[in-house]
């Protein structure tokens, strides 16, 4: 027998299909509601492994927003297959093969909340807590961003986003915007390496950013998916090979640059993005972070976090 509410691993493969194809399927992100149509295998083998802890939702009467995975069209459709990207019925992007069906997914679920999500500040940042206390980590790709973000859930931290560090304007919190995280190239070697517990859906080669894997949340990410988190740290991390742990405490001023230039609606927002940064700035120490070990950053970033706090409840 099916739970009234199951986890997506939980259920026949069958079944899911079904709901996909019916566009039953309502993802609760917890910023945002995602309602999905699709037809096509390999996107549902594969959506089932890594949103395996997410819940069946009865279908919702609103979702943010309404996508559909599909075929391609016309003799390209035949000649090699290929799975579209539609939101509201729209295609856009171009196809990608349609084994790529997930990771076309993700990054047009990622496209839609940049380009239409801005009731929010969006900061291109991963973001993590420890109970309400939440840390940003904002940095330009290559820094080793995603690949501390998925070690930092992998020991403990609850996983709000890799992606999209969603800053309410009006009361300063950080909201979950919890999808899989996106690994690639070496990152997808070292966190297989890093535990036995991580769950991974297959390699994808070749894609526009290389090789990718994406990492399933956890269990207790997806059920604090509704619980906002209070912002405690910057931090701008910056993996290198061999590198000593080292740390700079950062100034305001700089802190408040560096934030402000990793957001992808900052301009759009002017003014509100303005002082919703500013007061991240101003109620949270900022660091940037060079490392090359995980644990070793994971356990200094434990550290300024509770100094952080401690520095807070003094003042």
């Amino acid at each position: 027998m099916i739970a009234a509410n199951p986890r997506i691993r939980d259920l026949p493969p069958s079944l899911l299909a079904q709901r996909f194809s019916e566009a039953s399927v309502t993802l609760d992100y917890g910023a945002a509601l995602v309602r999905v149509r699709t037809v096509l295998k390999p996107f549902v083998r594969d959506f089932q492994r890594v949103y395996g802890a997410f819940f069946l939702a009865e279908k919702a009467d609103f979702a943010d927003f309404h996508i559909e995975v599909c075929s391609g069209k016309g003799l390209r459709a035949i000649l090699g297959p290929q799975s579209r990207f539609l939101i509201d019925g729209i295609q856009p992007f171009d196809p990608f093969p349609r084994e790529q069906a997930l990771p076309h997914f993700e990054w047009g679920v990622n496209w839609c909340f940049g380009q239409r999500f801005n009731q929010h500040v969006l900061l291109h940042a991963g973001v993590l807590a420890l109970g309400e206390r939440g840390v940003i980590m904002a940095a330009p790709p290559g820094s080793g961003k995603s690949t501390l973000t998925a070690a930092m859930m992998l020991r403990g931290f609850r996983l709000l986003s890799d992606e999209f560090g969603v800053l309410c304007p009006r009361t300063g919190q950080l909201w979950p915007m919890l999808k899989p995280v996106a690994l690639k190239n070496r990152s997808i070697d070292v966190i297989r390496a890093y535990t036995d517990e991580a769950i991974l859906g297959p390699v994808y080669g070749g894609t526009r950013k290389g090789d990718v894997v994406h990492l399933a949340p956890d269990e207790a990410s997806v059920d604090a998916r509704r619980l906002p988190a209070r912002p405690r740290l910057v931090l701008f991390p910056r993996f290198r090979e061999g590198a000593a742990l080292t740390t700079r405490r950062l100034p305001s001023e700089e802190a408040f640059a560096r934030l402000a230039f990793n957001s992808f609606n900052y301009g759009l927002l002017g003014r509100i993005s303005f002082h919703a940064v500013a007061d991240v700035i101003d109620a949270c120490s900022a660091y940037e972070l060079e490392y090359s070990r995980l644990d070793e950053a994971i356990e200094c970033l434990r550290a300024m976090l509770s100094e952080s706090t401690v520095a807070m409840a003094a003042a």
